[in-house]
Formats: C-alpha cells, sequence, structure tokens
C-alpha cells in the first residue's frame, strides 16, 4: 500500500493497549514481507492475559550494527464518542484518528522507506513494539531478549520532524495507607488513613522542592518534576477511613540515580505510619524506575537527522523508548511526523506533507547507514 493508505489501514486497527496488537503486526507484515525482510515475533501474555508481541523485520546481513527503525504499535484509549477515531478521513491536508500521530503515522513511514531502499551491506531492521503507552513493556522485552543491536537507531515519536537527543526519565510508585476504620462521632477509636495519607502528600511536596535542587538547563523545566495525578479513599463522609490509596511520580534528570526519590518516598511513608501508634500502614508499591535517556549533540544519527531536518536537536520532558533502544547499543533519536501536543486528544490528525518529508528523511537514513 502507498504511504496515506497504509496509515488508514493502521488506524482503523483498534489497537488501545488493553487490546492484543496481533492484527496491526499481521498487517505490517504484509506489508514487509515481499520487500526481502526476515520476520520474527515475539510473543507473551501481559498481566491481564491479552495477548502481546514484538515483530522484528530485519534486511540484510544478519549482524550487529546498521540501522534500527523503532515504533510502538499501541494507543491511547479514544472517547467512544469521537467518530473519526477509527475511521482515519482524509480533510484538509491530514489524515484524522487515533494513532495518526502517535505513532502510526511513523510505522507507516518506515514501511513506505524501506520500500524506497534496497538490501545495504548493512541490516535495516523494523522493530515494532507493544505497550509503549503502559510502560515501553514490549521494549523493555525486546532489551531483555539481546538480539537486536544496531549502531544507529531512530525512535518514532510525533516531534514535528524536529530531532529529540535526551528526554528524562519517568518513575512512579504506587501509595496504600491503611489505618482503622470508625464512627467519626469518635475520633479516637479509629485511624484515618485519609488524614494520614494528607501529612504524607505534605512531605512528598517537600520531597519536590528537594528535587528541584539539582537543575539541567537542556530542558524545560529544568529540574525534576513530580505529580499525584490519582487519590482515592474512603467509604463515607460519616466513616473514619480505613484506606487511601495514590499515586505518585517524577521525571527525573540525567544523570540522576531514578531510585533516588524513592527512597526519599520511602522514608517519609515510614515517618507517618510511625506516627499512628501501630494502627496506621504505609505501602510503597514501585511502578516503574526509567532513568534518562541522552545521546550526545555530536553523534552522527543526530547530526543527520538535524541536517536533513533543517531543525537543530532539542531535549523534551517526557519518555519514549529511547533509552530502552540506547540500550541495545544504538546511537539513537527521537523523531517522526506529527504533533505531541494533538496526540492523546480526540480530534488527533497528522499533516500528509510531514508524513512524506518522514518517509523522505527515512529512506536518507537507510540509504546512509545500511550501505
Amino acid at each position: 500500500m502507498d504511504l496515506v493508505p497504509l496509515l488508514q489501514a493502521l488506524v482503523r486497527i483498534d489497537s488501545t493497549s488493553s487490546r492484543p496488537n496481533a492484527p496491526v503486526l499481521d498487517l505490517l507484515e504484509a506489508e514487509l514481507r515481499p520487500l526481502g525482510f526476515d520476520l520474527r515475533r515475539t510473543v507473551w501474555t501481559d498481566a491481564d492475559g491479552v495477548a502481546k508481541g514484538n515483530l522484528v523485520a530485519r534486511r540484510g546481513p544478519d549482524q550487529a550494527g546498521g540501522l534500527a527503525l523503532v515504533g510502538h504499535t499501541d494507543c491511547v484509549p479514544f472517547d467512544p464518542a469521537w467518530g473519526e477515531a477509527l475511521a482515519a478521513p482524509v480533510r484538509d491536508g491530514l489524515v484524522h484518528g487515533r494513532g495518526t500521530a502517535d505513532t502510526k503515522g511513523f510505522l507507516a513511514a518506515a514501511v513506505t522507506a524501506a520500500r524506497a531502499t534496497r538490501a545495504g551491506a548493512l541490516p535495516l531492521t523494523l522493530l515494532f513494539t507493544a505497550d509503549e503507552e503502559v510502560g515501553c513493556l514490549g521494549a523493555k522485552q525486546a532489551l531483555a531478549e539481546g538480539r537486536v543491536h544496531p549502531r544507529h537507531a531512530i525512535v518514532g515519536e510525533p516531534t514535528g520532524l524536529t530531532p529529540v537527543r535526551a528526554h528524562k526519565g519517568y518513575c512512579a510508585v504506587e501509595v496504600e495507607v491503611t489505618g482503622v476504620e470508625g464512627h467519626s462521632a469518635y475520633p479516637d477509636v479509629g485511624a484515618s488513613a485519609i488524614h494520614a495519607a494528607g501529612r504524607l502528600l505534605a512531605a512528598l511536596e517537600q520531597i519536590g522542592g528537594q528535587l528541584r535542587a539539582e537543575r539541567d538547563d537542556a530542558f524545560d523545566p529544568p529540574f525534576t518534576t513530580w505529580n499525584v495525578g490519582v487519590i482515592e479513599g474512603g467509604k463515607a463522609r460519616n466513616i473514619i477511613a480505613g484506606s487511601c490509596r495514590f499515586t505518585y511520580e517524577w521525571r527525573p534528570l540525567p544523570g540522576q540515580d531514578p531510585r533516588q526519590a524513592l527512597r526519599l518516598v520511602e522514608a517519609a511513608a515510614a515517618r507517618v505510619a510511625g506516627e499512628g501508634g501501630g494502627r496506621l500502614r504505609v505501602a510503597v508499591a514501585p511502578l516503574r524506575a526509567d532513568a534518562a535517556a541522552v545521546t550526545p549533540p555530536e553523534a552522527g544519527i543526530v547530526r543527520f537527522l538535524e541536517r536533513e531536518s533543517g531543525r537543530a536537536s532539542v531535549t523534551v520532558p517526557f519518555g519514549t523508548e529511547l533509552p530502552e533502544v540506547i540500550g541495545m547499543g544504538a546511537e539513537a533519536v527521537v523523531f517522526g511526523p506529527g504533533d505531541i501536543r494533538v496526540a492523546h486528544r480526540t480530534g488527533e490528525h497528522v499533516a500528509i506533507a510531514e508524513l512524506e518529508a518522514a518517509a523522505a528523511i527515512l529512506a536518507r537514513a537507510v540509504e546512509r547507514f545500511c550501505a
């Protein structure tokens, strides 16, 4: 299929992270098989019992080196009222629908680039992963498998064709406070988990202030950020709350130990639990601890994409599969068509002109790094 019809076909497959991604991999395999790629899948079952898989497509010699184009096949959920989410209409030079920018547009551009080029002396690897949106789980699986070792790599995300050479890490914990229920008219008979959580939240705000002390002016904002994004607890307004649960996330700078804040959170949790006279428990469950990722500005893949795009490389505060790909041994850059500001939203879209420019740049990258 041509570039735009391929993107439309990909968008019409609902690959929300909670669903199997095999239908997307089936379509990509069908496009790549006639192009002389060796195809291999790694499959597993996620924590909810849903089948997931990575597709590794290699053209050229079976060896380390060359170039990898890496993109994730899953998408975030969409509002059921958005009638165009899986329809992929073309209007005003834009393709609309969930995943057009994040990041099925890159997948279509990568396949189009492969179609426009021939096998070289070094391998071209297309790595299409599962579950990036819920923790880069497919990329972690590929890294642990240890069978993909590119010298250079381009990780697809909607960067507006601006090379991204570094980003912050991503860490998260779930905190559960357990107290003792009782009648709210007699506060001494219980121990409020919500009140204890409030004291812990104040301590976490102080931790956030400590994290601001370290700065890296290459980023905006130039410090480790934090957020409590979800909180729930209690049964009724006249019952002393027996439980309260919340999530706490932070985004460490390059060079910072991603578990630094975790140790501070655990210490604060222990202090709050100790104030309860044995009637409070605070459990801190780590969810993610991904370090920041950096590719030097003088790296060949950075300089190449700067020349091709006409844009200087930048850093971003959000996370991608870049750490895992660097872990495979690659000089890697995040790059792709689309605008991150329209991703994860109703009305997501990508410009056809950007898709075409991305496919052309990726094709020249294949010629440059696989020759």
